[in-house]
């Protein structure tokens, strides 16, 4: 899908909710166990070690970004990503980010 430019007001202030989602150490956390399926808010709470309440929290905020969705089975719900661009921006993002990072730490050891 072809983007207009220059990107219209309203779609500009979506994009930029989206990043500010994507935006907090703990959300990454989320969707990359998300990335690997669904997960209950207790399953998140163990695999990353917060309260219930913290990861409530974020997954709200995930979902109303349009970045998580939700759904009901019995007494649990089941978060899972909704939107796979966020999975492909993510794997890039954090390709990028781990070969920089590695870059660095070999420049500095070259310097020892």
């Amino acid at each position: 899908m072809a983007m207009p430019h220059p990107l219209p007001d309203p779609l500009v202030e979506r994009i930029a909710e989206r990043f500010r989602a994507l935006g907090e150490p703990l959300r990454i956390r989320i969707v990359e166990h998300l990335m690997a399926g669904e997960a209950t808010v207790q399953d998140l709470t163990q695999a990353l070690g917060t309260s219930q309440q913290n990861i409530s929290k974020h997954l709200r905020v995930l979902a109303n970004a349009s970045i998580v969705g939700r759904r009901r089975d019995g007494s649990f719900a089941y978060y899972r990503i909704v939107d796979a661009g966020v999975t492909q921006l993510c794997e890039q993002v954090c390709g990028t980010v781990q070969q920089e990072v590695a870059e660095l730490s070999a420049a500095i050891r070259g310097r020892r």
